[in-house]
């Protein structure tokens, strides 16, 4: 793919093999694309690394230790890591990088994290395009919503349509795509953290059957059961991530001169959710039924008998 993205690209790198590094290694496998990856918790005895190790095992990816050595033959490079590595992570694949290879940044991170990471890609001779990735991954793939941003996009856009993707090309501007999604995140993730406060709270006081009739009759168009449910699993499971993210998006109103109170304190419910799963009170990463439950009642049960148990 030297010098255009006109053609498929054969060889891809992933920077970061969670969640979603591991459905997009899935998806480009099955296509017959060679896949690389990194991840930093790779380096670990821990569960995180053995599920990568068979992961990778299973669908054909080769797993590296070092950053530069996954990227040295991709023709593109797709970084997903958590929000707070990503300048890091772009660092480490310095001096790593093929001949005009694309480096596509689907991090949650900041504007300003964003302009820093392209500078030390660009620096080396890739090409950086910006990546905003504007909704949840799994249920859409490859093929989730994602504006790209940057001088590069409109040259990476062909080569991710032909790999799956649905790519939308954006601002040439870099910093615009990413801005697009923290704003959006001050709403999502705001919301997510406001169910889990007010549902816990409501199940406490016994009231939340009243409080469910009434947001059904306020915004009628939403499964409040489901989407409660949803969203204690997401937190549950990713809250550190979604934590991170939200630190990002507080930065990211700081960059335009705004206190970010909301999603500060989003923030927090997420990281108090996510110590609580790393402390076994959801029954433990990696057992079966994790984060999975059918009912959200379930959850926050969970969490006040925790409460219960500190007091």
């Amino acid at each position: 793919m030297t010098g255009s993205a006109s053609t498929l690209p054969s060889r891809v790198a992933l920077i970061g093999y969670g969640e979603v590094g591991r459905i997009l290694a899935e998806d480009l496998c099955r296509q017959g694309v060679v896949v690389s990856a990194c991840d930093i918790k790779l380096a670990a005895d821990g569960v995180d690394a053995m599920a990568m190790r068979e992961h990778a095992e299973a669908n054909g990816v080769s797993l590296h230790a070092a950053h530069a050595a996954a990227v040295a033959k991709a023709d593109l490079v797709i970084c997903a890591v958590t929000a707070s590595q990503t300048v890091a992570a772009a660092q480490a694949c310095c001096g790593g990088f093929a001949p005009d290879a694309f480096f596509l940044d689907m991090n949650s991170a900041s504007p300003g994290a964003k302009g820093e990471a392209a500078r030390r890609v660009e620096a080396t001779g890739a090409r950086y395009v910006e990546g905003a990735v504007m909704t949840s991954v799994p249920p859409y793939r490859s093929k989730v919503p994602l504006i790209l941003g940057g001088p590069h996009g409109v040259a990476l856009a062909p080569a991710l349509e032909a790999l799956g993707f649905a790519p939308k090309v954006g601002p040439d501007k870099l910093g615009v795509a990413s801005a697009t999604k923290m704003c959006r995140s001050v709403m999502i993730k705001g919301f997510e953290a406001m169910v889990i406060e007010s549902f816990t709270a409501a199940r406490a006081y016994g009231v939340e059957d009243a409080v469910l009739a009434s947001l059904k009759e306020t915004f009628p168009g939403i499964d409040w059961e489901r989407q409660g449910s949803y969203f204690f699993q997401r937190v549950i499971e990713h809250g550190r991530r979604r934590g991170e993210e939200m630190r990002e998006v507080a930065q990211t109103l700081r960059e335009v001169g705004l206190d970010p109170w909301l999603a500060t304190a989003s923030a927090e419910r997420d990281e108090w959710m996510a110590n609580l799963a790393d402390a076994g009170v959801f029954g433990g990463r990696g057992t079966p039924g994790f984060a999975r439950s059918a009912d959200w009642r379930t959850e926050a049960d969970r969490i006040l008998a925790a409460n219960e148990d500190r007091e």
